[in-house]
């Protein structure tokens, strides 16, 4: 049986990302993203009811995890293109809870096999989805489970976040790995902070020195730059 996900003592279940955070190392409205961790109320007809959320944090502040932050970057891929109603999304989630039951179904690594096509073929069957509709969905939820990167036992270990308007076929420059500068965005393979890019090019050095000071290519300098850009900007 692979490893549980609910492991207190594992760094990827700390409570690490503010919920602002999150919305910008992802490219999601703060606004989607605190409905899915903190739930919401609807509309009906006898009034209004409460929707419980979508993502189980483990901080009553509603501090993301590591595995928290890679379920929300999956969730992303559901409502980017497709919008399925989040009372579906929960109701497919449900569904696949009772096949494969974890505290964090959209990072096991379940959902990359067996998982991921019983919540496509639940949601679908929910909203009467054409078998095109889901294979375009099926297809959305690969580009985004690429950029996950998992240890031999199947969890997530390392996240590849969009840095332009989520394109998938981004290239992956830019990593996110709990054990390297406490979670932050840093540029794959070199441990260098995105911030720390950004905030010197703000400063007012030029793509070309940060290059040159760094060794390494422009456009990996500007995919760093891109990163700490508002969503709106990138």
């Amino acid at each position: 049986m692979k490893k549980n996900l609910q492991a207190k003592s594992d760094i990827r279940e700390v409570p690490s990302y503010t919920l602002q955070e999150a919305a910008h190392y992802l490219r999601i409205p703060l606004t989607t993203l605190r409905s899915w961790i903190r739930g919401r109320r609807y509309p009906v007809k006898e009034g209004q009811r409460d929707f419980k959320p979508l993502i189980a944090t483990l901080d009553r502040s509603s501090l993301l995890s590591f595995f928290n932050l890679v379920e929300a970057h999956v969730l992303s891929a559901i409502r980017k293109d497709h919008r399925v109603p989040l009372v579906s999304v929960r109701k497919a989630l449900d569904y696949l809870d009772r096949k494969y039951p974890s505290k964090h179904p959209l990072a096991d690594h379940l959902f990359e096999t067996d998982g991921m096509d019983l919540f496509v073929r639940e949601y679908g069957h929910l909203e009467n989805i054409s078998k095109d509709g889901q294979l375009a969905m099926e297809k959305l939820l690969h580009a985004y489970l690429r950029r996950i990167e998992r240890d031999p036992s199947g969890l997530p270990i390392k996240l590849y976040p969009f840095t332009r308007k989520r394109q998938l076929e981004e290239p992956r420059t830019v990593v996110i790995d709990p054990t390297i500068s406490f979670g932050r965005p840093v540029l794959s393979g070199t441990g260098i902070p995105t911030q720390v890019i950004a905030e010197r090019y703000k400063a007012g050095e030029s793509i070309k020195e940060l290059a040159g000071d760094y060794g390494l290519p422009p456009s990996q300098i500007e995919e760093a730059i891109r990163c700490e850009l508002p969503l709106e900007a990138a």
